[in-house]
């Protein structure tokens, strides 16, 4: 199963059409989303999105309630920390802050984070991965990106949502 992950989209609308275009394009059959939406303006793209998607609350939303509801059309939204199993048993824990989870990783084989702005994918000594998505509306360090994980091989990648000729310089990735 391909799944695709973003966070941090903070109302960027044309990033969030390029994030929905690349998910579709890839055949994503569920969309994971960390948090950040931030208004209920930012939804209406999400309706484009060929699969469902299941989305945790950040620290800057809006309008919990408008994104709520609106949600609802779209998939799934709720506080983080919360983890979902998907149909081939891989097991998913979602949150926006990192900091939210303390000891609640063990269980879990992919954990789901955003917060930072900062793209990164690693794995810690059980095999489980760990992956920020980095800022899907690139606002804070010009680098919009989102990430692809695929639950049968365990690889995960980053996808930078704007074409090479429109690239900004940017730090290094993590992996």
């Amino acid at each position: 199963m391909l799944v695709g992950i973003f966070a941090d989209t903070h109302d960027h609308l044309d990033n969030i059409r390029r994030a929905v275009r690349v998910f579709n394009d890839r055949q994503c059959e569920l969309v994971v989303f960390a948090g950040d939406l931030v208004s209920t303006f930012a939804i209406p793209p999400l309706r484009r999105l060929n699969c469902r998607m299941i989305a945790s609350f950040g620290d800057n939303e809006g309008n919990k309630t408008g994104i709520y509801g609106g949600m609802q059309i779209v998939g799934e939204v709720g506080e983080p920390p919360f983890g979902f199993r998907v149909a081939d048993g891989t097991r998913f824990l979602l949150t926006h802050q990192r900091e939210l989870l303390r000891d609640l990783v063990e269980g879990s084989d992919v954990v789901v984070y955003a917060h930072t702005h900062r793209p990164r994918i690693t794995q810690d000594g059980e095999g489980r991965m760990f992956i920020n998505p980095g800022e899907a509306s690139g606002w804070t360090f010009g680098r919009p990106t989102i990430a692809m994980f695929d639950t049968q091989t365990r690889e995960a990648e980053l996808v930078d949502l704007l074409p090479e000729n429109k690239k900004q310089k940017s730090s290094e990735v993590n992996l």
